[in-house]
Formats: structure tokens, C-alpha cells, sequence
């Protein structure tokens, strides 16, 4: 049976709800990024979720995990060309973002960590 949604929204937090999946997805617009490097840029997020959520946004065909064959093996995700769709919703969410920060803090700065993704 195909699932049904009451409106179509539903169907994009699906695939981008919760706390971390857009976090992950908007560090991913700046370039291919190591789990490890992920879990830097994300000091709140648990190595578990962080899998977790990687996992979920490569089945739903949002990110591509590309493995090399070397020793230590070494793994990278990217933005799938399909996830690169969500590059303007990434982009409103943080404009609307931090248009929230100024109306309840006054300064962004005051609140937001000093990282590439806030210059």
C-alpha cells in the first residue's frame, strides 16, 4: 500500500526532519566532508546518530558515501545530485535562521559559533 500524505511537506521533513539532517546536509554544500570531520563541525551529535543519520540520507538518495580502497580505508559524503536540490531550502532555512537569532538575541555573533557556515 503507498502511503499517504496529508500535505506535501510531510513528505520533505520525512527525508530532512529532525534535529541534525539539515546541519549535516548544509556542511555538505561546502564540500565532500569524513564522518569525522562531520562529527567536529557537530560537537552535539552522537558518533550513533551521526551514522544513523548518514545512513538515512544515503538511502533516501540525498547523499552519495564514496569508499576508497586504501588502507586505512577511508570514507566521504557528498550531496547527491538530487540532494543538491535542497540547496535553496538549506540556504532560506539558515537566512530565516539567523534572521531569528537577530530578533532574539540583537546580535548573531553574540550567539553563534565563529565556523565557515556563519560568515
Amino acid at each position: 500500500m503507498k502511503k499517504k500524505y496529508n500535505i506535501s511537506v510531510e513528505a520533505t521533513l520525512e527525508v530532512i526532519g529532525g534535529k541534525w539532517k539539515c546541519v549535516i546536509l548544509c556542511h555538505l554544500t561546502h564540500g565532500k566532508k569524513r564522518t569525522s570531520e562531520l562529527k567536529r563541525l557537530m560537537p552535539g551529535i552522537t558518533q550513533k546518530m551521526l551514522t544513523q543519520q548518514l545512513r538515512e540520507l544515503e538511502d533516501d538518495g540525498i547523499i552519495n558515501r564514496i569508499t576508497y580502497n586504501q588502507v586505512p580505508p577511508k570514507v566521504e559524503y557528498e550531496l547527491s545530485e538530487y540532494g543538491w536540490s535542497l540547496k535553496s531550502i538549506l540556504d532560506a532555512l539558515c537566512a530565516w535562521g539567523e534572521q531569528h537569532i537577530i530578533k532574539e538575541y540583537g546580535d548573531k555573533y553574540a550567539v553563534l559559533e565563529d565556523s565557515i557556515l556563519n560568515k
